[in-house]
């Protein structure tokens, strides 16, 4: 197909470059308009002390087969690790699926895990099984812990299975976490071909994966992409939008930032007021990640470990990036977010002793914390489409409406969604 649009996108995130690279991938040119210093949006490259690590630490899935289909056509997907599922949170609990076809993979895994009794392991079996003959579908939405009462989820499945699965996909505590998108979660995941709940390990810092690989990309068919470009405001001219510092009229614009951010953006059209209402109803969660730099590589027998007993969460080594490096993450808000730095920084040391023995010494430290990093996935939430009440300007994101809570596979998925409908529409207009 030839070029039939001026296309802008505006955000340099995982929405706004999936977008902007399926477009690409179909002969379309854009202009894409990044604020910051660096492409990646909140999964972004940071640098600390000579090294490239993360602003947190992201985990991809089999199941996200939108982000594997770009980062092939980008040929990057071979910074991902595949791994089988293997949740360890020594010493309690782990939980390794095999390599067998599906659903016995889950069944012989929670078979042979280790920390659950049978009561345990039937409650978890009866519970899969009830959501897969209802499709994943909950009559109403209410919150996760309701979820898990109505199904007799014991106390060990909450503490080790389930509210771990919560925190790291929806990032809202399970009091408040929405039971229908967690259905989605673990239908995605645990619920769809064994190969769905591989766990894909990033071995090179987030901008190497895909915004670095996408800039290029976007670069070589002809594209443009503008950092340290701040776009404050979007206006009709004519048939078309021309963004604020800018001359260019564009026949179609994707909004493509933080949904804190559109408010302002979309200030001057009024047709989009109710979409502005829709998100000031946001809420939000953080992210914090601590990472941690030792003297000599951590005795960790896989990549990634649960940790149990709090702040910390999950373990990620990252001797990618450089020995002796890890990367601890604590999901959604808590009592962490009231500690001291070094009393935080000492309770995880703790968690660490406690799941792997002495450590080497500790060389530096750094917090990282995203206050906004997703948005609250709580229930019956009201989320935004793609399409807005102005044809040619788009919404893209985590926050629009999808199955999936705020994970890349959401930014990806909307990404690619707005521009399937702007080239359905040049396609219509051929």
């Amino acid at each position: 197909m030839k070029p039939t649009a001026r296309i802008a996108i505006v955000g340099g995130g995982w929405a706004g470059l999936a977008c902007a690279v399926e477009l690409a991938a179909h002969g379309q040119a854009v202009s894409l308009f990044e604020a910051a210093k660096q492409l990646g949006g909140r999964a972004r490259r940071v640098e600390w002390q000579g090294l490239a690590i993360d602003n947190g630490q992201h985990l991809l899935i089999g199941a996200y087969h939108e982000t594997l289909r770009l980062l092939r056509l980008l040929s990057s997907d071979a910074l991902l690790e595949r791994r089988p599922l293997e949740f360890d949170q020594p010493p309690r609990f782990r939980l390794v699926l095999p390599k067998l076809p599906a659903p016995w993979h889950v069944a012989i895994g929670l078979a042979g895990a280790r920390g659950l009794s049978w009561r345990d392991k039937l409650a978890a079996a009866r519970f899969i099984h009830a959501l897969k003959r209802q499709d994943y579908r909950l009559p109403a939405d209410g919150p996760v812990r309701a979820l898990l009462d109505r199904y007799g989820q014991t106390e060990a499945l909450r503490r080790h299975l389930w509210e771990p699965i919560c925190l790291a996909a929806l990032n809202t505590p399970m009091a408040a976490a929405s039971a229908q998108v967690f259905c989605h979660v673990l239908r995605d995941s645990l619920g769809g071909g064994r190969a769905d709940s591989d766990l894909l390990l990033p071995r090179a810092d987030l901008g190497r994966i895909f915004p670095d690989a996408a800039a290029a990309y976007l670069q070589a068919q002809g594209s443009q992409v503008r950092i340290e470009a701040r776009i404050d405001g979007i206006e009709q001219h004519g048939q078309g939008f021309r963004l604020t510092g800018q001359t260019e009229v564009f026949s179609h614009v994707v909004c493509a930032t933080h949904p804190a951010q559109l408010p302002g953006l979309l200030a001057a059209l009024p047709e989009l007021e109710p979409v502005t209402r829709l998100l000031a109803d946001y809420a939000y969660q953080p992210i914090e990640t601590l990472w941690l730099r030792f003297a000599e590589p951590l005795p960790c027998a896989r990549p990634m470990l649960g940790l149990d007993d709090g702040p910390g969460q999950w373990l990620f080594e990252r001797a990618d990036l450089a020995s002796g490096l890890a990367s601890v993450v604590i999901s959604a808000e808590g009592p962490h977010l009231e500690m001291s730095k070094p009393a935080l920084l000492e309770a995880v040391l703790g968690q660490l002793r406690q799941a792997l023995g002495p450590l080497p010494a500790l060389r530096d430290h750094l917090s990282i914390v995203e206050k906004r990093a997703t948005f609250a996935a709580t229930p019956a939430m009201r989320r935004p489409g793609n399409a807005t009440a102005l044809p040619g300007l788009y919404l893209a994101g985590d926050h629009t409406q999808s199955d999936y809570p705020a994970t890349l596979e959401g930014a990806v998925r909307s990404g690619v969604a707005c521009a399937r409908l702007i080239l359905a529409e040049a396609e219509t207009l051929r």
